[in-house]
This record gives C-alpha cells, structure tokens and sequence, in this order.
C-alpha cells in the first residue's frame, strides 16, 4: 500500500499517515455495520438455508466467518438489553438496561428503556420521540470509535423499534432513528440528537413508501411447496390480524390499516424490514459514511422479525416469508456496499437480540414438557405467607418474573431482608411451572458461577433489580395461546447467529462456546480500537488470530 506523508513544518507538530487507498492509518474499515435481526434464532440459518439465495444469509455463512455456538450469557433475553449487550460487550449487570421496562422503586412506577421525558421528538410531536439513551450505563463500540477518531466518525443507528435504533448507537451517537406507525408512518429522532430533521429524512418522509409497501399486500414469496420447513396455513397458533377470523395468506394489507393501528401494520410484515434496508441506504447515500478516512459506524436492527414472531410463533409461514425475504434485504445491503464502500473496505457483523420459544400450546400436544406461567396467584400466596407470619410487608410489584417488596414498609418495621427474601422464595419453588428461584442477597453475594444461577447473575443489577427472581421451566412462557414470546435462559432464547464479514474475515466457521458479550471485542481487536468500556467479553479467538 503505498501512503502519503503529510509532515507539519512547524516545530513540535507531530506527522499524520493517511493512505492513498482510504482505508484510516488506524488500520480500521472504512465502515462498521452492526445488524441486530431481532428474535433471530440461530437455527433459522441452518432451517431455511436451502431456500435462501446466494447473496445474503448464505454469502455470509460462505464467505464470512460463524461462530455456531454462541449464546446469550444472562436473563432477561429482551430486545432493548440485547440490543445493549450486542454493542456493549458485557450485561445488564453493568450497562443497566435489565429489561425493556423495569421497575424502579423510587417512582414507584415502571420506566422504559428509552423513555427520556426532558428531550423533544424531532420530526413528531407524539410521546414516541421523547426518546434516547439516557439509561444506558456503559459505553458502545460506536462511542469508543467516536472517541478513538475525536469525534470525526459519524455513527447512527437505525429502526422500526426506538431502542433497536438507539442502543446500539450508544450515548455519543451523531443520530438514531426510529419509525413513528399510527397515523404518522415517518422516520424520526429526538433533541438528544439534533434540533431538527435532516432535509434528506424530510425528502425521505415524504415519499410515502410505506403507503406503497402497504398496497403490494403480503403474499407467498415463493410456491407453497418451498414452505415445508413450517406449519400448514390457518392453524390454531397463529393469532390473524385485527379483522379477519383466519390468518391465511394472502393478506391485503391496505383494508386492514384502520383496524391495525395504521402505519404500525407495516412493522408486523416483510415489509419493515423492506423499508428499514431503504432508509439504510438512504442514510449511508446521504451522510457519507464510508466516504473518508475516518472509520463511521451504521447499526441497523430489523425489527418485523420480532412482531411477526410474537402474533404468528416460530413454526409459521408467515414467519418463513419473512425470513425468505429478509435474505433479499440482506443481499441488497451487501451489494450497495460491496458497490459504494469496497467489498474489503467495510466490517458487517450480524446477530440477534434473542431467540424465541416454541409455542406451548402446540408443543403440548405433541407430548413436550411445557406450559403456560400466570403470576396473579404467586403474588396472592406470598402476601398470605407474610401475613400469616404477622408480616405487614408486602409485595410492591411483580415484573420481569422479579418479585419488589415494600421497601419502606421493611425500613419501616426493621424487617430482615433476607428472611423476607428466603420466605417468598419458598412460595415461588411450591409453584408448577417453576425452574428455580434466587434471591437478592444471593445475588449480592455473588456466588453463582455456572448454569442458569450465573445469568440470572449477569443479569442482575444492584440498583434495579428485584427481592426474589423466579426463572420457569423450560419450555413454559408467559403469555397468549397463540403466537410466542422470549425472555428465557433456556437455548431457544440465548442460542442467537453470529456472523463477521468483509474487513479481516476469513471464511471459517467454529462450535467452540462463545457468549453474546464477545461480538464487541471481536469488532474492536478487528477494527483497533478501544473496547466498549465496561465489556467483560473476549475476542472470539479463531477470528481474531
């Protein structure tokens, strides 16, 4: 590589090294991008990898490197803490964001993730864009590059769902932005980033894509016969959109949009994911990122996965569609950059915030261990073993299966913690459907150092965190008969994708245990630059030798 020597004449000036090529003298790409599919289950890969195409999923796993065997490391496995963890490299012991609404003793109330009351909406007035990442404790690759190149970077971050878009980002972010649906169906942002809309995003806005999106309606990609992989259509474990009695393909979109919320409808089909890949390109078009010599971050989530996991479940074809389609989308981003940035001049990583469940309502009738985990009657029993113990407290909330007693009510009355802690614990290991329970002060001890006991550990946070922590039996979820949801330690939650390509990758593939928290140090080790500051992750080994 042949460079140019700029050499400061005056005395005490230090020299620059800057290559002729573009590619910084840090020996960084000349863009990371970061892609969270959300409620990706590694096995989707291996699923559907016959019916994938050649240029997205399957060029990554053919030219790129996957580590098989990597996992989520701690509980809650939530969009918003995966998200953070992904781009942290470490749990919400440390980032903070231990679930995507959690309970906070001093307002006695529960806080969203990215829920920030002192910044303004920039491009809506709805409460949707007091939003930012405020509650994040802990740096993210894209803050470390931004400090790296003082602050010449530009990093953004990307999606339907506010917190895909502004967790990964980090606090420093020059911008992230997020889809407004109901009535609205634009991209936004808030005063934490800017003042107002850049004009290509108003450009952008008003193109009205989503409408056209909207008018194609949602068919088959593929013939029906491609769809093996998945449950015939119109079962009993698929909940069917607002207004109509059956989920059946094909569904005309444009007649159920005043029923489904609107301009939200879109992010329960292929066609978020469609958008989202529009405005990337836009985005990466508009900003010049990749375009200098300083190393710019893009973080895109894709985030109709999730919703259309959550109404139709895992084994779907609606699900499969997406996922067909969704490689389309991947393969359109790998090919505009492959064209504008350099097929070895930018750094793409992809994984996923977590997994998602089998439907219990169907996997009961096959036999399997599973079932359905209610709370209402664990809160009554522990309040009636206080009381039978002459105890005045009680419990204050339940909430990401964490019980919160009455703080003030044991300041109060000088009440041990830990007895208050052991007693309701014992209620909750009585319960069916209960895997194992954990209190605080086991927590704080912190002895857990293998199984579920060390990721209800990782995911434990002093300030935030609750009095007893009940973890189910595999296989048993809180929620609807029809469709799925996550939040698990067991493997179909935690065994997420994790793929490198392009800058420094060779192709290969490993089995070896890696965990979630290891995808930012193998991004900074890869990219030379610092680690997020509070990562406890390593380097995935056989990428970074």
């Amino acid at each position: 590589m042949k460079w140019m020597l700029f050499v400061a004449c005056l005395a005490g000036l230090s020299c620059k090294l800057i290559p002729q090529g573009g590619i910084p003298a840090s020996g960084s790409p000349k863009l990371i991008v970061g892609i969270t599919v959300d409620q990706m289950r590694y096995d989707f890969l291996e699923k559907y990898r016959a019916d994938f195409g050649d240029g997205g999923f399957r060029r990554l796993m053919r030219e790129g490197f996957s580590a098989r065997n990597l996992h989520y490391n701690y509980l809650p496995t939530y969009t918003g803490p995966g998200h953070a963890s992904i781009f942290t490299g470490t749990t919400p012991a440390n980032h903070g964001i231990v679930a995507n609404d959690w309970y906070d003793r001093r307002l006695d109330g529960l806080v969203y993730c990215a829920a920030d009351t002192r910044v303004t909406g920039v491009g809506t007035a709805a409460a949707e864009g007091q939003r930012s990442p405020v509650h994040l404790r802990s740096s993210t690759l894209g803050d470390e590059l931004k400090l790296f190149f003082n602050e010449r970077s530009k990093v953004v971050g990307i999606a339907m769902k506010d917190r895909g878009g502004i967790l990964p980002a980090g606090r420093t972010a020059d911008a992230a932005y997020w889809f407004i649906g109901g009535q609205e169906g634009r991209w936004v942002s808030s005063s934490w980033y800017m003042g107002s809309l850049p004009a290509w995003v108003t450009r952008f806005n008003d193109r009205k894509l989503p409408d056209a999106c909207l008018r194609q309606g949602w068919s088959l990609l593929r013939d029906e016969s491609v769809y093996g992989e998945s449950m015939a259509d119109n079962n009993p474990y698929e909940a069917p959109f607002k207004g109509l009695s059956r989920p059946v393909f094909p569904y005309v979109l444009d007649s159920l949009r005043a029923l489904n919320l609107n301009y939200d409808l879109i992010k329960a089909t292929p066609w978020g994911n469609t958008h989202t890949v529009d405005f990337a390109l836009a985005c990466i078009e508009n900003e010049g990122l990749g375009q200098d010599v300083d190393t710019d971050m893009l973080c895109v989530s894709f985030s109709s996965t999730d919703y259309i996991g959550h109404q139709f479940g895992i084994h779907s074809r609606e699900l499969q569609d997406c996922y067909l389609r969704l490689d389309l989308e991947i393969a359109r981003l790998i090919n505009y950059l492959d064209s504008t940035i350099g097929r070895d001049q930018y750094l793409l990583f992809l994984s996923s915030d977590h997994g998602g469940a089998p439907t219990p309502s169907y996997t009961l009738k096959q036999q399997a261990a599973a079932g359905y985990w209610t709370t209402d009657s664990l809160v009554l029993a522990v309040n009636r073993r206080f009381e039978a113990l002459d105890y005045a407290v009680r419990v204050k909330n339940y909430s990401n299966d964490q019980l919160f007693f009455d703080a003030d009510t044991m300041l109060r009355y000088g009440y041990s913690h830990a007895f208050a802690e052991e007693e309701a614990a014992r209620v909750a290991r009585g319960f069916t459907g209960v895997h194992s329970v954990y209190t605080r002060s086991d927590m704080e001890r912190g002895l857990a150092r293998e199984g579920v006991a060390a990721r209800v550990q990782a995911g434990f946070n002093q300030q935030m965190s609750g009095d007893v922590m009940v973890v189910t039996q595999p296989g048993w979820i809180k929620y609807a008969l029809q469709g799925t949801t996550h939040g698990s330690p067991w493997v179909y939650d935690t065994h997420v994708p994790a793929l490198f390509f392009g800058y420094g990758i060779a192709p290969g593939e490993t089995t070896a245990p890696y965990s979630i928290t290891d995808i930012a140090p193998t991004v900074s080790h890869l990219c030379r630059i610092p680690l997020p500051n509070a990562c406890t992750g390593k380097p995935i080994a056989e990428i970074a030798r």
